[in-house]
């Protein structure tokens, strides 16, 4: 199993490629333009992999730039947390807010709660519903590896932001003590933004607990 990392977008967004046995999934992509969308789609082709699945952490722009792309390109169908569908639906607008363009994404999605398992190649990967930096934000858990995508709850010596529309601090507080603090302290979390940590770092360092 390897994971492979690549930062996009003009908010430094963390786009994963999860590989094995040649097939492989992608989260949260980020790829805003043509030359991001070559950099991930050369690297699929170089490693001869099969892209099965298609996750999104969540449902903030910077996170479904590439989603249009990807599941064309793959004939993949995104799979969110029901929870974060509002911020999926209304992504162009928030875009335009932002005064940036967003092909819009497909909106025929499939629906991940917690506890499902997805499977890549030889690993599963549980779906930990993690509420607070978005309405339907999940992450996924690798325990015999001991490694989690985070999406933005988690960061390196920080946590997600909460000042945005359907955010909740307290959700997010709970969401990282009563579900990532709990995890081994050896586990490598794989960041939205930044870095990647550990649980044991930054339950001893982080500045918000």
């Amino acid at each position: 199993m390897k994971i492979k990392k690549f930062t996009f977008n003009s908010f430094q967004e963390n786009t994963y490629i999860i590989e094995s046995n040649n097939q492989c999934m992608i989260i949260d992509p980020g790829c805003q333009n043509k030359m991001e969308e070559q950099i991930i789609t050369n690297y699929i082709k170089s490693k001869n992999l099969v892209p099965v699945q298609l996750i999104n952490t969540h449902c903030h722009i910077d996170h479904i730039f590439g989603n249009k792309f990807m599941t064309k390109k793959y004939n993949l169908k995104a799979k969110i947390h029901e929870s974060d569908f509002p911020l999926l639906e209304n992504s162009t607008i928030i875009a335009n807010h932002y005064g940036l363009h967003l092909d819009p994404p497909d909106l025929d999605v499939d629906y991940i709660n917690e506890g499902d398992i997805i499977k890549i190649g030889e690993t599963k990967w549980e779906i930990i519903f993690t509420p607070g930096h978005a309405p339907g934000h999940i992450c996924l858990l690798n325990k015999k590896d001991k490694k989690i995508i985070s999406g933005d709850v988690l960061f390196k010596m920080g946590i997600g932001r909460t000042d945005l529309p359907m955010c909740n601090h307290d959700d997010l507080i709970n969401s990282i003590k009563n579900k990532l603090f709990t995890l081994d302290n050896e586990t490598e979390v794989f960041c939205g933004h930044g870095e990647n940590t550990t649980i044991g770092f930054e339950k001893e360092n982080n500045p918000f607990f």
